[in-house]
């Protein structure tokens, strides 16, 4: 009885469990900026795209919330950096902290909506409240600059000795470093008994409540952490960029990491680091190749990926066979 007790924990815990290539991976990662450091800038976008996508993958790969307005959350946590830097004191980890925080308040004032009702109509409901808190940062120009964005703001040396340099080294550092602290964060919350359950509602809500457990309460639960996490993305890019304008509320800030998310693939950790790399990738190299049409050679792909498969697309040997 012992033995199938230990059997049963066992593999429970196998999936929380560090792989060998894991450790090899953010090892890798980890060495870009040295190996490449031309492309630091490049490398600071895909951390906060890598972040950004693992805070949405949170609730619709896991969860199975749809969102198409979680810039919201984004745009929340930048202007709250941007602005406690220009008008309180300019220290990024504490900035980082009020971005997170706002972007979490904002996921808690708004989850209620988000729990009730169909997919369709989330869908609007996160587009709405992204578009709203567009249409409030562009009529409060006197805070938030408005069309001009918000400019003047001044980020302190990161622990008080890294000053952000314009080959952005230390900001892709810094941004890696963010992302991986979210990403164990993260391990930690999918593995627990409420990541566990979390996933069972996404696969059955009735059941899960009949079983008496709060259904909505974990769902309000796990938005508002994804909500902060979009906040700390947010919150990254006004830092490491000194700027903040109404680009970050744009639809296509919600479009992008749900791009990313389709290649990466939704309920999976990796999925949105590696949505974020091949995303970013493409979007630097086509866009120098083709600057007005890049948008279609990325359409093209996604068509492609969703007719032949993720699994035969990225394993040639694959391509030949026929489906069984």
């Amino acid at each position: 009885m012992k033995l199938a007790a230990d059997r049963v924990m066992a593999a429970l815990r196998a999936p929380s469990r560090w792989r060998a290539w894991e450790y090899a991976a953010w090892v890798l990662i980890w060495a870009a900026p040295f190996v490449l450091p031309q492309h630091a800038a490049l490398i600071n976008e895909i951390s906060i795209l890598a972040l950004f996508a693992l805070s949405l993958d949170l609730i619709l790969g896991y969860a199975g919330i749809v969102s198409l307005g979680h810039a919201a959350f984004f745009g929340v946590g930048a202007y709250g950096a941007a602005l406690f830097a220009k008008h309180v004191m300019p220290d990024p980890l504490v900035g980082l902290v009020v971005g997170t925080v706002l972007g979490a308040l904002l996921g808690a004032l708004t989850s209620p909506m988000i729990v009730r009702g169909t997919d369709l109509t989330r869908l609007m409901v996160t587009m709405g409240v992204a578009l709203v808190l567009l249409e409030l940062a562009n009529k409060f120009d006197n805070i938030t600059g408005g069309t001009d964005g918000l400019q003047g703001v001044v980020i302190g040396p990161l622990l008080g000795r890294f000053d952000f340099d314009l080959g952005a080294r230390v900001a892709s550092f810094y941004s890696m470093a963010v992302l991986f602290a979210v990403f164990v964060a993260m391990r930690q919350v999918v593995h627990s008994p409420l990541g566990m359950s979390i996933q069972a509602l996404r696969d059955n809500r009735l059941r899960l409540a009949a079983m008496g457990h709060a259904v909505n309460a974990r769902l309000m639960v796990v938005y508002t952490v994804s909500a902060a996490f979009a906040g700390a993305a947010g919150a990254l890019l006004a830092q490491t960029t000194g700027f903040a304008s109404l680009d970050v509320f744009e639809f296509h800030r919600s479009a992008d990491v749900m791009l990313a998310l389709v290649i990466g693939a939704a309920g999976w950790l990796w999925g949105g680091l590696i949505g974020a790399v091949a995303f970013k990738v493409m979007h630097d190299l086509l866009s120098e190749i083709t600057p007005q049409y890049w948008t279609f050679w990325i359409g093209l792909f996604l068509v492609v990926l969703m007719l032949v498969g993720r699994d035969r697309l990225f394993h040639p040997a694959r391509w030949f066979k026929r489906k069984s």
